[in-house]
């Protein structure tokens, strides 16, 4: 049985689960973005700050940034846990594996506290 990544002790299940919902999460996020793009050309800075001056689309943004990270961190775990075995890397997959796993946390983590600063300093 694999352990999930994003919590201790569940299945394999909570990670399908959480990469499902954070990619609607995305989708929607997308399309409802896109649209607004699509509909209020030519698009200039007062528009685009306008959009993101609402506090329902600076939340629906950070859930969308959060449900990025998530989806991220769980298909890139799997990633390298997939594919940095000892057979492709020798006797150092272990070590290549956690230094690879720590840079994409913290490559996420500093994505996420960005995005904060970006969103809610407009």
């Amino acid at each position: 049985m694999v352990t999930s990544v994003s919590s201790l002790g569940r299945s394999g299940l909570y990670d399908w689960l959480v990469q499902r919902v954070s990619a609607v999460v995305l989708l929607l996020w997308f399309v409802y973005a896109g649209f607004f793009v699509v509909t209020h050309a030519p698009l200039n800075y007062e528009l685009w700050h306008d959009f993101f001056n609402h506090t329902a689309m600076r939340v629906f943004t950070l859930a969308a940034m959060v449900s990025l990270c998530m989806h991220a961190w769980i298909g890139l775990w799997t990633i390298s846990t997939d594919y940095l075995t000892p057979m492709m890397l020798g006797g150092k997959a272990t070590f290549v594996r956690l230094v690879f796993q720590l840079g994409v946390l913290a490559v996420l983590a500093a994505y996420l506290v960005w995005s904060i600063q970006i969103l809610w300093s407009l």
